[in-house]
């Protein structure tokens, strides 16, 4: 099968076309993406920042019924563009096609007006910023303004993930030049395409694009062209792409980051304990522990009914139901190694405490370590590798836990209220900047604090009219005297 992917506006240019080749159980697809030289990079950008001013015509009102509008196309699962999405992205992906139909509807509904409206005040006190001067409670007036170009350099971990950033750009009025991973370059496409049938006066304020990482010289035609630059990878790759791109140019990095869960004695006791364990394995099992939210390791109280042992070998009894609903996608053979390499690691520790355990068979495509002492938290292998940690007191962990600070990212708990607010003190002062549900680790907020920083604060400018020149404007009213 062919399909053509991503848009480009018209530059009155005939486009190279690139094609990337995904094979899966059987089936084959070409995805047709343009292939832009750098001068075509440079007059894209150029045709983008000129109809900035178009996009900033609309009010923030308008474009959040453009998105839902958008939105509310995909989430009918007749829509055309949302069927090629669930026929195509388990080729792409190897990812179950169920798990893709429910992980789309759930992602979306993040999007839909209500949720776009939580976006935008819990950045701006008053969305209207985005529109016009406002006033300030200290005197004056401020406005905000999104840059006139942002390019996007997105990851193909998880299915869908760049429109969250694309959403961002939009709802600030910016134009939008977004590079697909090679190993999703679909949905941003389908996305984009759809949302210019909705409003087609938005065709010349976007692109989609796909050009080999690492290409110097179009990276940096594209970063000196561009007022800010976000991008998501490895850190190796953000630390390459930051030395192509201009001083002059904000640069927002979204890098490898680790979670974790941690389940309280309270919530282990024979009602609850299933309950836990399997609302666990969803956190794990949900696209493979691609995404930055996917837990690498649970810590497990001691002291419930329950022991942190026992409880491991019942998350590897959720984690086998999980995988005859939801297979595990075909691994690489660099994938398989890795595996093997961390469960030999694993096996080896049993040795030195007989309490420990690797639960799950190497014919098994999931894999439970139990660590009875040791309380590191240490990148599991993915892919339905998880740690099972015991422990006793919630201090007794930040230590180990702030050894990763910079890396920390969210905290799935299962906890009583009391426990809930003095674990999240000692959490955040080891570095977690989400806490979230059991069970949720993989479906954020709308309008969460990505990596605790803000989705559209950070891409704007403030402009400031100062009390004062408002005042000495009055001089020169034509009703003065």
């Amino acid at each position: 099968m062919d399909v053509i992917a991503g848009y480009i506006p018209n530059i009155d240019e005939e486009l190279d076309t690139h094609i990337l080749t995904f094979e899966n159980k059987g089936e084959k697809l070409n995805i047709h993406m343009p292939l832009l030289t750098a001068e075509q990079l440079i007059k894209v950008s150029e045709k983008i920042k000129n109809n900035s001013g178009l996009l900033k015509s609309f009010s923030v009102i308008e474009l959040v019924s453009i998105i839902d509008q958008t939105v509310a196309a995909f989430l009918d699962r007749s829509n055309p563009y949302r069927k090629k999405a669930e026929e195509l992205l388990p080729v792409i992906t190897g990812y179950d096609k169920e798990m893709i139909r429910t992980g789309l509807t759930s992602y979306l509904k993040t999007f839909r007006k209500q949720e776009l409206q939580r976006f935008l005040v819990e950045d701006f006190q008053n969305p209207l910023l985005l529109d016009d001067f406002q006033p300030r409670t200290k005197t004056g007036y401020s406005k905000a303004v999104g840059p006139d170009l942002i390019t996007h350099i997105w990851a193909g971990n998880v299915p869908g993930l760049p429109i969250w950033s694309l959403i961002s750009g939009i709802l600030v009025k910016s134009g939008n030049i977004g590079k697909v991973s090679r190993s999703e370059p679909l949905f941003a496409s389908l996305f984009v395409q759809q949302l210019i049938e909705i409003e087609p006066r938005l065709k010349d304020c976007l692109a989609v694009c796909w050009w080999r990482g690492g290409d110097e010289e179009k990276e940096k035609a594209l970063f000196h062209q561009s007022d800010v630059v976000v991008g998501y990878g490895g850190n190796e790759s953000l630390e390459s792409l930051r030395t192509k791109i201009p001083f002059s140019t904000r640069f927002l990095p979204y890098g490898h980051k680790i979670s974790f869960g941690i389940i309280s004695s309270s919530s282990l006791d024979s009602n609850k304990g299933e309950k836990t364990a399997h609302a666990a394995a969803y956190d794990v099992i949900r696209y493979d522990q691609q995404g930055c939210y996917s837990p690498q390791a649970f810590y497990v109280q001691r002291g419930g009914n329950i022991t942190p042992k026992q409880f491991a070998r019942m998350l590897g009894r959720e984690l086998e139901s999980y995988e005859n609903r939801y297979p595990r996608r075909s691994l690489s053979l660099e994938e398989t190694a890795n595996i093997a390499s961390w469960r030999q690691k694993e096996e080896f520790h049993t040795f030195s405490n007989q309490e420990n355990e690797v639960i799950g068979e190497t014919s098994h495509n999931w894999t439970v370590v139990y660590e009875d002492e040791n309380k590191e938290l240490s990148p599991s292998s993915l892919n339905r590798t998880i740690n099972v940690i015991a422990f006793d007191e919630y201090s007794e962990l930040i230590p180990y836990l702030r050894k990763n600070r910079s890396f920390l990212q969210t905290a799935g708990v299962a906890l009583t209220p009391e426990e809930l607010f003095h674990t999240a003190k000692l959490l955040s002062s080891a570095g977690v900047t989400r806490i979230t549900a059991l069970g949720h680790m993989t479906s954020p907020e709308a309008g969460w604090h990505h990596d605790g920083r803000f989705n559209l604060l950070d891409l704007v400018n403030f402009v400031d009219i100062e009390n004062y020149a408002k005042e000495y404007s009055e001089n020169f009213a034509p009703y003065t005297d």
